[in-house]
């Protein structure tokens, strides 16, 4: 294990705290122009996720109706569209990922195709990270970069084939304190858009730090984050088991 990577798990909670964490779960709001863009919502809208900590497993509640769930089965490329609290199967789509061929950056997205966008990205978000010590991934530190008046640490990070992720390779960001500040990536269901994601307004649950705001801009050719955000991601609680 790399010298940061050992920093920056013990400062959002420690591996051994981690270890003991099967499951969370997180009641979240999502809101930002990208949304309505793919045809989705115009409005903030709120979801509780319940994730498995080890496997790409999530669960949404509502999806897109009160009477509707959604469960993410990443490892099989499936996303289900299920009757709310229940298991009974009211639709599904296996091999989802490769639905977004073809698209641009204003094609609008079935409902199932924003779920499995939000799914496996939240479930990265939320076990980052420990999911760095997972089977299959690699990191090393890469040379420092100065924002805000701030010396940040950088990770490159390197994603298995078999982990469904923004993009295999990534780029995170810390803080003097250990903690995520951003991280950089290209969305490969969305063209490859470069993407500047800044995190923020860390709280404390179940022993683990987390950050509870999240805004993703577009990134310019020269590293910097655009002007305006796209998404927001805020986080009201989090509860772990």
């Amino acid at each position: 294990m790399n010298d940061l990577l050992d920093h920056v798990l013990t400062a959002h909670g420690g591996r051994d705290r981690w270890s003991q964490i099967n499951r969370l779960q997180a009641d979240v709001t999502l809101h930002g122009p990208f949304w309505a863009m793919r045809g989705f919502s115009e409005k903030p809208f709120r979801e509780r996720l319940t994730v498995d900590t080890r496997r790409e497993l999530i669960r949404f509640s509502p999806w897109a109706n009160p009477e509707h769930d959604m469960l993410l089965r990443a490892e099989d490329d499936r996303v289900e569209l299920r009757a709310a609290g229940d298991d009974m199967v009211l639709e599904s789509r296996s091999g989802i990922r490769s639905t977004y061929g073809g698209y641009d950056l204003t094609s609008p997205w079935e409902s199932l195709q924003v779920g499995y966008f939000i799914g496996y990205a939240m479930w990265n978000y939320l076990t980052t990270p420990f999911l760095f010590t997972y089977p299959g991934v690699t990191s090393h530190e890469i040379e420092p970069w100065t924002e805000h008046g701030e010396v940040w640490r950088r990770l490159h990070v390197v994603f298995p084939q078999n982990l469904a992720t923004h993009s295999t390779e990534q780029t995170f960001y810390f803080g003097e304190d250990g903690l995520l500040r951003r991280l950089d990536y290209n969305v490969d269901v969305n063209v490859g858009v470069a993407i500047a994601h800044y995190v923020g307004a860390y709280e404390e649950f179940g022993g683990i730090q987390v950050p509870t705001r999240r805004r993703v801009h577009r990134r310019n050719p020269d590293n910097s984050a655009g002007e305006n955000w796209s998404i927001g991601i805020d986080i009201e609680s989090v509860t772990m088991d």
